[in-house]
């Protein structure tokens, strides 16, 4: 990799895009369960979701997939690239009428010789807070880009 873009990636660690906020709907939750072929009441059935110990409709741990961060300002280094993986970790219960502001932060990358050239795995979390401040979910995914062999 040229010194120039291992130089951009270090400077860009840290960074962070912008804030986007989405209110969670009854209507998104319903039909994201059905996408997903989850009919458990407490993701679809608002007067058995009230007698759970969530006291009301939540939405499924995947939902947060259909909330994206505002990649605008975000640099891209690499034309092509495929998905490395993402780990979730889970705090909150998300309820209908939540405002989840999505934010996405560049950890880390680093390099590796794969069969196709250098591979760049760029490293990211992903911080999903609720209305109270209160962190619901992170997820942490890793991008992988190649840099062509010449």
């Amino acid at each position: 990799m040229e010194d120039s873009i291992k130089k951009a990636l270090n400077e860009y660690i840290g960074s962070e895009t912008k804030a986007v906020t989405y209110e969670v709907e009854l209507g998104a939750v319903l039909k994201f369960s059905k996408a997903i072929g989850d009919d458990n009441p407490i993701f679809t059935n608002p007067k058995l979701a009230r007698t759970s110990r969530y006291r009301g409709i939540i939405t499924p741990p995947t939902f947060l997939r259909s909330m994206f961060h505002d990649s605008s300002e975000e640099k891209i280094f690499f034309a092509a690239g495929v998905d490395g993986g993402s780990e979730w970790k889970y705090f909150e219960p998300i309820y209908i009428g939540d405002k989840i502001t999505v934010i996405k932060k560049f950890i880390d990358f680093f390099t590796k010789d794969g069969s196709l050239g250098e591979m760049v795995f760029q490293v990211n979390e992903i911080r999903y807070i609720n209305q109270f401040n209160q962190i619901v979910a992170t997820q942490r995914t890793t991008g992988i880009s190649y840099e062509p062999k010449k």
